[in-house]
């Protein structure tokens, strides 16, 4: 019975082992004990497709991680036909934001000012008439102006984004070569001159309004404070006192708006100027009326006292764009931009340097308490002098003379002998 049973258990496994299965994806044969009912070539298929399964699913993940700053994105809201996508810059004539414009699908940089309640009238024609008259310039140097317009009492002008980053910021990371600093001036002068030939001045010329790119070329930007000279408005005799205090020219800081002219962008490019050389402005106090204060009462200081490596003939360039009167700085952006590429090719400027009469009459406005004490000490000197020379502690040296008599003349005659 047993044999029986052996022979039978043996029979079993053999067919067992014998029998063939076929791929329940591809009907192909497939041994009994093949993992999943399928063939090799199905099962490593489907491996595949497992992984690609995982890999949706980890994306579909990642772009929900995603989707709430999207949506941030989204809540910094919409102007007429902007999306706003970020904040990029803030000043004390708007907001400037990253931007979509929708209907040609580029990136803008978008100035907006919306009313508030320090907004008047006036703010708001200035707003339109600077847009306007930026919006008229067409210089590779000046940053240009695509679109003005109003939408829900926003005022907004569009501009080129410049990929690259504000002057301000680049001083505060490294100083520029001297000869890379004039270079950069004399092309600023250049373009400031084109807008002064179009009537236009520009009024905030500053690092943090001059932009360079990826190539290092520099862009001005910001005509914030710019007016028509030929149809100057009520609006810009009225405002306040505009510009930023450290590269402010004095007729502008006392805010006598009538006087403005080039001379005072000059002024502007001059502090600028004055910056890269010596690594802070001409002027900066602790206060806006520190600023305005030291501006108005006292020289700068020669820039070779701050940077040695400053060349005598750039410093004399410098100094006259900062001079207190206007008519002893440059007459024109152009002028300057000369003087300056003379310099760069090692020929004679135009610029002369202070004789000594005016040396000193700068360091007296430089230093006007020393200079007033001098002038006490000397007063004082020579009123003890005076004194001590009228008193009688002074011998004073003893007349001698010669007494001259009169002199009788007689006169004797002569008699001949007695023959």
């Amino acid at each position: 019975m047993s044999r029986k049973m052996g022979r039978a258990w043996a029979s079993n496994s053999l067919a067992t082992t014998d029998v063939v299965r076929l791929c329940r994806k591809c009907n192909a044969k497939i041994l009994a004990d093949a993992p999943e009912g399928l063939c090799t070539a199905c099962l490593f298929e489907t491996g595949l497709d497992v992984l690609a399964g995982q890999a949706d699913r980890v994306r579909d993940a990642s772009e929900s991680a995603a989707a709430p700053n999207a949506s941030a994105t989204k809540t910094l809201g919409e102007l007429a036909d902007y999306a706003l996508l970020e904040e990029i810059g803030r000043g004390g004539q708007g907001v400037v934001y990253r931007a979509q414009q929708k209907s040609l699908n580029r990136i803008v940089a978008l100035k907006v000012i919306r009313p508030g309640q320090k907004t008047t009238k006036a703010h708001l024609q200035r707003f339109r008439i600077e847009a306007e008259a930026a919006a008229s310039l067409d210089n590779p140097n000046i940053v240009p102006i695509y679109d003005v317009g109003e939408d829900d009492g926003s005022y907004y002008f569009s501009m080129k984004l410049v990929e690259g980053g504000q002057l301000q910021d680049v001083l505060k990371r490294e100083s520029i070569p001297v000869r890379q600093a004039a270079e950069l001036i004399a092309k600023l002068a250049r373009t400031v001159h084109y807008a002064h030939e179009r009537g236009i001045l520009h009024r905030d010329i500053k690092p943090g309004n001059i932009l360079l790119d990826a190539k290092g070329e520099p862009h001005l930007t910001d005509f914030g404070l710019a007016r028509l000279v030929e149809t100057e408005s009520n609006v810009t005799r009225t405002l306040e006192t505009l510009g930023t205090p450290s590269y402010m020219a004095p007729e502008q800081a006392l805010g006598n708006s009538s006087q403005l002219t080039s001379t005072t962008d000059v002024y502007g490019l001059g502090a600028v100027l004055y910056h890269l050389l010596t690594g802070h402005p001409p002027f900066a106090g602790g206060t806006t009326y520190d600023t305005i204060r030291l501006l108005l009462e006292t020289e700068p200081r020669q820039p070779r006292l701050w940077n040695p490596k400053t060349d005598r003939d750039l410093a004399t360039i410098c100094l006259k764009c900062l001079e207190k009167d206007p008519q002893r700085r440059y007459s024109s952006a152009l002028a300057l931009a000369e003087d300056l590429e003379r310099w760069l090719r090692h020929e004679p400027i135009r610029a002369r340097r202070a004789g000594m009469f005016g040396r000193g009459r700068k360091w007296v406005r430089r230093n006007p308490t020393l200079a007033l004490l001098i002038l006490s000490l000397a007063a004082l000197a020579a009123a003890v002098s005076s004194n001590v020379w009228k008193s009688e502690f002074v011998p004073r040296t003893a007349v001698t003379g010669i007494a001259v008599l009169p002199i009788q003349m007689t006169t004797h005659r002569r008699t001949r002998p007695p023959i």
